[in-house]
C-alpha cells in the first residue's frame, strides 16, 4: 500500500502526540513511583534530570562516577535543554519531548523516502510509539537512519560523517561499520571503506577529544559502565538467570555469541548473489547485537522498527512484521508491570512471568532476521526492489 507524504507525515504527529498523552499521565502526578511503572509512562528524562545534577546546571561529565551515562552528543543535548529552558522537572521533559517528537517525525520521513510502499508502518507500530519518550534514543537513530539513507545513494562522504555523529550521540550505530564493510568488500572497493571507517572515526575523534580531554573520568563512565556492568533488565542473560540458569562469565559469553552471530551474518552477506544494500541489512547485525547484549532497554525498539521496515522486500513480510511489533508490546507492558511489583504496587508481574516474556521477545526478533534473510535470499531481485523504490543506481 503506497501513500503520500503529507499522510505519513500526519501520521507520524498523531502518533507523537498519542504517545505524549501516555506520558503525560506522569508528569501530572509528579513521576511516582509504583504509579510511573503501572500506568507504563516511566522516562529517563525527568528521571536523570536531577539525579545527574542538570537541574543545577552542572556539565553533564564534570561530575566524575556521577556523569551522566552516555556518549557526549547526548550528554550535551542532556545539559544544553536543562540550560535553556525555564526551571521545573516538567519543562525540561516537555522540551526534550517536543525535539524527540520533530525528530520521530523526520525518522518517519526518511524511512518513506526509503521505502515509500511500507513507510506508513513506523507511526503506525505499536510498540515503537510506545516508547517514543522514554530516552533520548531518536537523537542517534535519526543520525543513523541518514547515514544509511545517504550510503545507499554514494554519497559516501555525508553518509560517513551521519555515523560518526550517531556514535557520539549512541554506540550502537558502531555495528554498522560491520555490513558497510561487507558491501564495500563484494563491490571490491577497499580502498573505499578505508576512507570511510577514517571519516566516521575522525568525526568521532572530533567531537569526543576535547570532553575526553578535559573531563575523562566523566567521559569515561558511559564506557566502564557498558564494559564492566553485569546482566541487567530484559537481555537473556537476565532472564536466565531468573529462571534458574545463571551463567557464569556472562561478558564473555555474550562477547561469544555476538562473535559467532555476526560471523554467521559476514557468511550470509558474502553468499548473496550481488551485493546487498546497507538499508536491506543493517537490520540483521542490530538484532543479534541485542539479542546477546546484556540489557535491552524499551526503547531499543525504536532502532529496530525503522530497520525493519526498509529491509522488507513486499507485504509477505507483513505477517512476521506485526508478530514481532505484537511480542514488543507484550514486553513494553511486562518490564513496567514487572517494575510496579519491584517497586512496591498491590498488583504487578512475578520475576518468572517478565523473564518468560523477555526471551518470547528476543525470540519474535530473531524469528524476524531468519524470515528477512530467507526472503533476501531467496530473491533474485534483491537490490532493485531497492533501487526501484529509490529511484537510484549501482554503478
Amino acid at each position: 500500500m503506497r501513500v503520500s507524504t503529507r499522510v505519513v507525515l500526519l501520521l507520524a504527529l498523531l502518533a507523537s502526540v498519542l504517545s505524549f498523552a501516555k506520558f503525560n499521565h506522569c508528569a501530572q502526578t509528579g513521576w511516582q513511583s509504583p504509579d510511573q511503572y503501572v500506568h507504563a509512562c516511566y522516562s529517563d528524562i525527568p528521571a536523570l534530570y536531577g539525579e545527574r545534577g542538570l537541574d543545577k546546571g552542572v556539565w553533564a561529565y564534570s561530575s566524575g562516577a556521577d556523569s551522566v551515562e552516555y556518549p557526549v552528543i547526548q550528554g550535551a543535548i542532556m545539559w544544553i535543554t536543562a540550560k535553556v529552558i525555564p526551571n521545573g522537572i516538567n519543562n525540561y521533559f516537555y522540551t526534550n519531548a517536543l525535539l524527540l517528537a520533530l525528530l520521530f517525525i523526520f525518522i518517519s520521513f526518511i524511512t518513506f523516502r526509503m521505502k515509500p510502499e511500507f513507510g506508513y508502518l513506523l507511526p503506525l507500530a505499536p510498540a515503537a510509539v510506545a516508547s517514543l519518550y522514554i530516552n533520548w534514543d531518536l537523537w542517534a537513530i535519526a543520525m543513523m537512519m541518514l547515514a544509511i539513507y545517504w550510503f545507499d545513494r554514494k554519497a559516501e562522504v555525508a553518509s560517513a560523517v551521519a555515523l560518526g555523529i550517531a556514535i557520539s550521540t549512541k554506540f550502537l550505530p558502531i555495528f554498522l561499520l560491520i555490513p558497510i564493510a561487507i558491501i564495500f568488500f563484494r563491490q571490491e572497493k577497499i580502498s573505499k571503506f578505508l576512507k570511510y571507517a577514517a571519516i566516521a572515526v575522525a568525526t568521532f575523534a572530533l567531537i569526543n577529544l576535547p570532553v575526553a580531554l578535559t573531563t575523562p573520568e566523566g567521559w569515561w563512565r558511559f564506557y566502564d559502565l557498558n564494559l564492566n556492568r553485569g546482566s541487567d533488565w530484559g537481555s537473556l542473560w537476565y532472564s536466565l538467570s531468573n529462571l534458574g540458569l545463571n551463567l557464569t562469565h556472562q561478558n564473555y559469553l555474550s562477547i561469544l555469541l555476538l562473535a559467532i552471530g555476526l560471523s554467521a551474518l559476514t557468511i550470509f552477506l558474502l553468499q548473496l548473489r550481488t551485493p546487498p544494500t546497507l538499508a536491506h541489512t543493517a537490520i540483521f547485525v542490530m538484532i543479534i547485537v541485542m539479542a546477546v547484549s546484556k540489557v535491552y532497554s524499551p526503547q531499543y525498539v525504536l532502532w529496530l522498527t525503522p530497520l525493519a521496515i526498509i529491509a522488507m522486500i513486499d507485504k509477505r513480510e507483513l505477517t512476521v512484521f506485526w508478530f514481532w511489533q505484537g511480542a514488543e508490546v507484550i514486553y513494553h507492558l511486562a518490564i513496567w508491570q514487572h517494575l510496579a511489583q519491584v517497586t512496591g504496587a498491590k498488583f504487578g508481574l512475578p520475576v518468572v512471568a517478565y523473564s518468560v516474556i523477555a526471551l518470547i521477545r528476543i525470540g519474535a526478533s530473531i524469528l524476524l532476521l531468519v524470515r528477512l534473510a530467507a526472503r533476501h535470499q531467496s530473491s533474485r531481485v534483491f537490490p532493485s526492489q531497492f533501487l526501484l523504490s529509490t529511484g537510484e543506481s549501482y554503478p
